[in-house]
Formats: C-alpha cells, sequence, structure tokens
C-alpha cells in the first residue's frame, strides 16, 4: 500500500472514532437499550496506562466525560472507579494477564462492579436517584463483556 492509503485509512480511523466518541453518549441518552460500554472503555484507558498510549487515555476520558455528562452521572466517577481498579486489583491479577480472555473480561466485570457501587454509595450518601438497577443495566453489563471478548 502507498503512503498516501495508509495515512488515508488512518484518517478514516480517527474520524470514526471520534465520531463515536462525540455522538454515542447522546445517542445513549436518547435510545435507553443502547449499552453503556463503561467497562471496555475503562479496559481501554487501563491499557492506555500500562503500555504508555496517550491516545487510548484520551479516548476513554473524553468518552467518560461525554458519558457522564449526557447522562446526568456524577462527574469523574467512571474514571476514579476505573482509576481504583487499576490502583487496587489489576497488579494482584497478574496470574490472569497471560489469558487472553480471562484477563480482560475480570478487569472489565471488575470496573463494571466497582463503578456500580460507586454509584450506589453515591446515590445513599447524597439521597439522590442517578440511575435504576433493572434489566438493562444488566444487559449493558453482558454486551459489555461480549464486546471486550471480541476485542
Amino acid at each position: 500500500m502507498s503512503k498516501f492509503h495508509k495515512s488515508l485509512i488512518a484518517s478514516f480511523l480517527w474520524l470514526s472514532i471520534l465520531i463515536f466518541i462525540v455522538f454515542y453518549p447522546m445517542l445513549i441518552s436518547i435510545y435507553v437499550f443502547l449499552p453503556l460500554f463503561i467497562g471496555v472503555m475503562g479496559y481501554l484507558l487501563i491499557q492506555g496506562i500500562e503500555q504508555g498510549r496517550t491516545s487510548y487515555i484520551f479516548i476513554a476520558i473524553i468518552y467518560f466525560i461525554n458519558l457522564e455528562t449526557n447522562l446526568s452521572l456524577p462527574f469523574f466517577l467512571i474514571i476514579i472507579s476505573t482509576l481504583l481498579v487499576y490502583v487496587l486489583f489489576y497488579r494482584s491479577l497478574i496470574h490472569f494477564h497471560k489469558c487472553k480472555i480471562c484477563g480482560p473480561l475480570l478487569i472489565v466485570l471488575l470496573i463494571d462492579m466497582v463503578y456500580l457501587g460507586n454509584l450506589l454509595a453515591y446515590d445513599f450518601i447524597f439521597q439522590c436517584s442517578s440511575i435504576v438497577l433493572d434489566n438493562i443495566l444488566l444487559y449493558s453489563l453482558i454486551v459489555d463483556l461480549l464486546v471486550v471478548v471480541i476485542l
């Protein structure tokens, strides 16, 4: 492939990622059946920190801020939850890093559970209702796990 085609493909890829980051959280606020992808983007953030890839970190943080703004969720709670998983659990799960599927699945499950726990604690402390626990949240968790298996 020529250099022009490679740069064209890279530009198209970045444009697609940017469109996804900007418009997908808006679509989630309209269509509630779309999955949130909190775990997948959290895993992307952790991989960006581990590998030193600033593009991964940038994509995940912008997505999280956009998602929290569009869904009126507590600001920076997803980022804090992801960093808690990274600091508290990621290093102790070193044995699961050898398995190509087990490690990402466990990390995504932990990110989702820690975020849900933090969100429920936030709701309890401030006596508000940020999220309703129902089948849609379970559906979002299952899709999150399936997407990380595919990736």
